[in-house]
């Protein structure tokens, strides 16, 4: 799975994904987003753009995966939603994600259009989405925690990677596996081996007491 965005590098990263894979290999996702920017970027006009330019960079008659990037202040939820869902229906979005959000946003959201994945801010740190990890997990949806490595985790996490011959990097990744089923975690990557040592954290077991200690 790889996450971008509509707004990233001023869409140099989807055109740089887009012309990397086209054509979109089986069994690769491709997430985008849009409607990032504060007032009236929630518009459905402006989604409509931004989704016919993802659609053009990505090199792509179909998004795997869309997630309304923000929640415009100015824009109720439902009238951005429903120009993700007209794309939906046509088949040129397959799932629809939001980003940023609470529980009660999630549930206005799924009566408009199914809802696949959700992204928030969550590590190690920033738990302030710990209700919404576990009504994820209760609905089956996706929950994506993006700066999923940006923690202290102080001298427990140091500890628990020495004991596993692990980094401290790989060892929140473990934990985050752990914190719920339904957690697919984002952690960025510049380098092949960076990714195999990011996939390797997969295969770490933490004890109860290990992750309590994180947690």
């Amino acid at each position: 799975m790889i996450d971008t965005a509509h707004l990233y590098t001023g869409g140099q990263s989807e055109e740089t994904i887009g012309e990397a894979l086209s054509p979109i290999p089986d069994g690769c996702i491709v997430a985008t987003k849009g409607g990032f920017g504060g007032a009236g970027r929630g518009r459905p006009e402006v989604l409509s753009a931004e989704i016919e330019q993802s659609l053009r960079a990505l090199r792509t008659e179909s998004i795997y995966l869309y997630y309304l990037h923000r929640v415009d202040p100015e824009t109720p939820l439902e009238e951005s939603l429903a120009a993700i869902k007209e794309y939906r229906d046509r088949g040129k979005i397959r799932h629809v994600g939001i980003s940023n959000v609470d529980i009660d946003q999630i549930e206005r959201a799924r009566r408009v259009v199914p809802i696949t994945a959700v992204q928030n801010h969550y590590n190690l740190s920033e738990r302030t989405s710990e209700e919404v990890v576990d009504y994820c997990a209760g609905e089956n949806i996706v929950f994506v925690p993006y700066y999923p490595l940006r923690a202290e985790g102080g001298r427990a996490i140091a500890g628990i990677a020495e004991r596993h011959g692990a980094t401290p990097q790989q060892i929140t990744l473990a934990w985050l596996l752990r914190r719920s089923p339904v957690m697919l975690p984002i952690p960025g990557t510049l380098s092949p081996a960076h990714l195999k040592e990011n996939v390797a954290a997969a295969k770490i077991e933490l004890t109860d007491a290990e992750f309590e200690a994180l947690r």
